[in-house]
């Protein structure tokens, strides 16, 4: 390649970058979710607030209670998720909060821990592979042995999940790892065992998905039976009304998806979780430029490595030429 021609598809090359249209074309392929993939249903209209998941989340994970500031107020702390906190009951309030699950002057319930992203930025974000998704059961877990502490996957995360014990000084991030270690016991994440009316559901994505979909199509008002623990588990049903929900199930297509998927009656964005985003995962995007970069940046090192060759070859020729009329010399004289 000429000189100029390497220049002018470099710097194109580099320019598109900056555009949208050009960032999604270097996009490299979307992963999938694994086919037995498990994961949760979060129901907000369930939902009432009990909180039972959080103290359930840990016992199980042996994490002490976090207080914010100086007053020990027991049920609106903490306010997020941290270093000791894997799991948040969070309260959306309007106006005069007189009726449950209503945008205007209504109330509703949201449970913010990790979505275990079907295509997670944190996992592409970590230079270690302390952040690992598992090819089975797609569970995204933090392995703690490998962490070196960049943090580069709390800057990652668009759902701000993974946290940094800065409490401690030797620190590790913190994260939901969806109760890996119960599972391998047969059991089912805490947080959904106790939940008392099945606002969290368990379940093999594939059903948890088609579930999302049956309450969708209910007509609002109707009785229905709502699971409890894990779907098609042996924990009695919970009888009530379908409501009136939003005609969407968050989380599966969002950011590529996720194995956590939410129902509301309230618009998703009140609940904190972020809706102007694209279908596909933003590590699609950064790995695509990434490799594309690294495809550009082999050929200038391939002639620079076969320069650096030719030199030597040449310098060592010459070497031996020195040294052999310096030798002729000698014997002449």
């Amino acid at each position: 390649m000429k000189r100029r021609d390497f220049l002018k598809a470099a710097t194109v090359g580099v320019g598109s970058i900056g555009y949208t249209g050009s960032s999604q074309a270097l996009m490299r392929e979307p992963l999938k979710m694994p086919p037995q993939a498990v994961g949760m249903l979060y129901d907000s209209t369930l939902c009432i607030g009990c909180k039972a998941c959080m103290v359930a989340c840990k016992q199980a994970n042996e994490m002490p209670p976090e207080f914010a500031g100086t007053e020990q107020r027991l049920y609106d702390t903490p306010l997020d998720t941290s270093g000791s906190t894997l799991n948040v009951i969070k309260l959306y309030k309007d106006g005069t909060r007189e009726i449950k699950d209503r945008a205007q002057d209504g109330y509703a319930f949201m449970k913010t821990h990790c979505l275990h992203c079907v295509d997670p930025s944190c996992v592409s974000a970590c230079p270690v592979s302390a952040m690992t998704k598992d090819p089975l059961t797609g569970i995204v877990n933090h392995h703690a042995d490998r962490c070196i502490g960049c943090r580069y996957c709390v800057a990652g995360c668009p759902f701000s999940i993974p946290k940094y014990e800065y409490h401690d000084a030797f620190g590790q991030i913190q994260k939901c790892q969806f109760c890996s270690h119960l599972q391998a016991q047969g059991k089912i994440p805490a947080c959904c065992d106790v939940c008392p009316t099945g606002a969290s559901l368990f379940g093999r994505m594939e059903d948890i998905q088609q579930e999302a979909k049956r309450r969708l199509q209910a007509k609002p008002g109707d009785t229905y039976s709502f699971a409890r623990g894990m779907l098609g588990g042996d924990q009695p049903p919970h009888e009530a009304k379908i409501p009136v929900y939003q005609q969407s199930v968050y989380g599966e297509k969002e950011l590529g998806g996720a194995q956590v998927i939410y129902l509301s009656a309230v618009p998703y964005d009140k609940l904190g979780l972020p809706t102007n985003v694209p279908d596909y995962a933003y590590a699609a995007i950064t790995e695509g430029i990434q490799h594309t970069l690294y495809q550009w940046f082999a050929l200038p090192f391939v002639l620079f490595t076969g320069l650096l060759a030719a030199v030597h070859k040449s310098t060592k020729e010459e070497r031996e030429k020195d040294v052999s009329s310096t030798a002729y010399e000698e014997d002449a004289s």
